[in-house]
């Protein structure tokens, strides 16, 4: 690295040095702005201590970003040069998020059919980003698809760093969304994991010696979903959000991109208030202000349903299939309710259990490298053959209906009817 120019004391690392490339991106307004940007959006209204921003994670994952470079580096795998660029692009991994993080991408792909690492993108090369880098002898154009882990300009093994199963974005976010939320799931020695990086061909790889060092990252990932990401208050709350920003998105503008700068002006207090102060006339205009407002005073919805499904389960399969056939199921329970179906939620929380390669791949097989007296060798593992990783491969299926207040013992009614019919029920009451 560079001669140091900044110091930044974290609470999950350490102190942190930052060169002069790192320093000007992070002083730029457009990095800055990440600090208004909570990195778990509504879990802060479960987990009080979530109040941890996008800032400090993208800054924790260009330290992280850096251990794994350097180590690179003495494996004489890649120069010095190339941890530069690996730095920068992990901490500018996060800069298209809009606010609220990942909730607002659930808005943009619903109407714009489009994510964060598009916005990425374009503000690396529209912005102060692109001036920065290029002052810095780095070609904005054949940087720009390396911090969302896509490049074709770089090695696939850098790519994989960035983003991806082993990647320090992964590694970051866990340690500190279990420290800032007080969850004990997320803790793992990272720093294990990234010691052991291989590389083999273009795929980056870990020493055998550490494989129960990476199912504890897999577990801890996993886990984290189960008791933080994906917990029930921190859904509704969740569903609040994105329900009022595309109710109100035709008046207020939130998924107008076509220029950058007003959608840089947007982050989680810009947007809440825009959305409580919304003099609107339409049903949906005031329906959006009301779930702001109790959002913001948190008063949550009411889960009135709770399944773990598998997909063996053929008549909740369907549920997952398209979003035609929720809105459907939605309008089903409302008929039988007899509650508007604008109060009624269905949610579907769903990712890969175990996570995803850079090149959006699943995972199927790991390399591990073996060194010993006679030499590297190399050996090709099947997730499924991971003694841990094997029970949580596959998805993480979770089917809730929420509703307001005062309709809930309607809905729990509606509920019981609907899945007595299929031959299953679970019927979980909300814990608030």
């Amino acid at each position: 690295m560079e001669r140091e120019a900044a110091e930044i004391r974290d609470p999950v690392h350490g102190y942190i040095y930052a060169d002069e490339l790192e320093k000007e991106l992070i002083d730029t307004s457009t990095f800055q702005r990440l600090r208004r940007i909570r990195q778990l959006a509504s879990a802060y209204l479960t987990y009080p201590g979530a109040q941890h921003s996008r800032f400090e994670h993208s800054v924790g994952a260009m330290y992280l970003a850096g251990r794994a470079g350097n180590h690179l580096v003495s494996h004489g795998v890649i120069d010095k040069e190339s941890v530069k660029e690996i730095r920068a692009a992990a901490l500018l991994h996060d800069i298209g998020h809009g606010p609220f993080s990942h909730l607002f991408e659930e808005l943009l792909l619903e109407k714009k059919n489009i994510v964060h690492e598009d916005l990425t993108r374009r503000i690396i090369l529209e912005t102060e980003i692109k001036d920065v880098l290029v002052r810095h002898g780095i070609s904005p154009k054949r940087f720009a698809a390396l911090p969302i882990g896509i490049s074709r300009d770089h090695p696939r093994y850098v790519n994989d760093i960035i983003a991806g199963f082993l990647s320090v974005d992964t590694m970051d976010y866990l340690l500190r969304d279990s420290y800032f939320t007080g969850v004990e799931y997320g803790k793992v020695d990272v720093h294990r994991v990234i010691n052991s990086y291989e590389v083999v061909g273009e795929r980056l790889s870990i020493e055998k010696t550490s494989i129960y060092a990476l199912e504890a990252l897999l577990v801890a990932r996993y886990e984290m979903f189960r008791s933080v990401y994906f917990h029930r208050t921190v859904r509704a709350g969740a569903i609040m959000l994105v329900k009022a920003m595309s109710l109100s998105d035709s008046e207020l503008g939130f998924t107008d991109i076509r220029s950058l700068p007003g959608f840089l002006k947007l982050t989680d207090e810009v947007t809440l208030s825009n959305l409580v102060n919304l003099k609107s006339q339409s049903r949906d205009g005031k329906f959006a202000r009301q779930l702001a407002i109790d959002y913001r005073d948190r008063r949550m919805l009411k889960l009135v349903f709770e399944k773990v499904v598998h997909r063996k389960d053929e008549f909740l399969q369907k549920l997952f299939s398209q979003k035609m056939f929720r809105e459907n199921f939605a309008e089903e329970i409302s008929r039988r309710a007899n509650v508007p179906s604008r109060y009624v939620f269905v949610d579907v929380p769903t990712t890969p259990s175990v996570p995803t390669t850079s090149s959006r791949e699943s995972i199927s097989e790991i390399l591990l490298v073996t060194r010993d007296s006679q030499g590297r060798r190399i050996q090709t593992i099947k997730v499924a053959d991971l003694p841990i990783a094997s029970a949580i491969l596959g998805y993480m299926d979770i089917l809730r209906v929420y509703t307001l207040s005062k309709y809930r013992k309607d809905v729990e009614t509606a509920m019981d009817s609907i899945f007595e019919r299929e031959g299953f029920i679970e019927n979980v009451p909300a814990r608030d």
